[in-house]
C-alpha cells in the first residue's frame, strides 16, 4: 500500500490545531495574549494575540492573493478576544477552502506576481496556498514556545498526536 499525503491532510490538521488552541484559550483568559515575543522582532507583531490575529489575517490575504482581490485589512480584529480572533480564523478557512474548490487544475501553475512588503515576486496559487499552511503551523509552533517560557502549559500540538490519519479519509477533507 502506498502512502498518500495530501494538502487536505494539512487542512485537517491545522483544523483540529485551531480547536486545540481555542479551547486552551477559553480556560485561560485574556492574559496569554498579552505574552510579549520578545526583543528582536520587526515591530509588526509584539504579542501572541497579534501573533494569533496575523496567522489567521495571512490566509485571509493568501485567498484575497490568489483570487486577484487587494489583501483584506485584518488590523480592527481585536487581539485580546477569543471570540472574534478564532471566528477571523473560521472566516478565513472558509475563504481558502472555496478558493481550493473553485481554482481548476490549470490556474494551480499559473504563477501570479504578488507584494510581500517591498519585493514583488511571482509565485503560483499552488505555492501560495501552501505557504498560507505552512506559515500557520511554523507560527502556531512560535506561539507554543513564548506561552511556554512565560510559563503557560499549552498541551500537545504535533501532528502525532491529531486524529488526521487515525479516523480515516474523511476527517482530511
Amino acid at each position: 500500500m502506498a502512502f498518500k499525503f495530501e494538502f487536505s491532510h494539512l487542512l485537517a490538521y491545522t483544523d483540529w490545531d485551531r480547536a486545540q488552541w481555542e479551547a486552551w484559550f477559553r480556560t485561560q483568559g485574556t492574559a496569554p495574549f498579552a505574552v510579549g515575543l520578545g526583543p528582536n522582532g520587526d515591530g509588526r507583531v509584539n504579542n501572541v494575540g497579534e501573533m494569533v490575529r496575523h496567522i489567521f489575517g495571512a490566509e485571509q490575504r493568501y485567498a484575497d492573493r490568489i483570487r486577484g482581490v487587494a489583501p483584506s485589512d485584518v488590523g480592527a480584529v481585536p487581539t485580546d478576544d477569543v471570540d472574534a480572533l478564532f471566528d477571523l480564523g473560521r472566516r478565513s478557512r472558509q475563504a481558502m477552502r472555496a478558493l481550493l474548490a473553485e481554482l481548476d487544475e490549470k490556474r494551480w501553475d499559473v504563477p501570479q506576481e504578488i507584494q510581500l512588503g517591498s519585493n514583488k515576486r511571482s509565485v503560483t496559487p499552488k505555492t501560495m496556498a501552501a505557504q498560507s499552511v505552512t506559515h500557520e503551523i511554523r507560527h502556531w509552533a512560535q506561539t507554543a514556545a513564548f506561552l511556554r517560557m512565560a510559563g503557560y502549559k499549552t498541551g500537545p500540538h504535533d501532528f502525532l498526536v491529531s486524529p488526521v490519519f487515525e479516523a480515516g479519509p474523511a476527517t482530511a477533507r
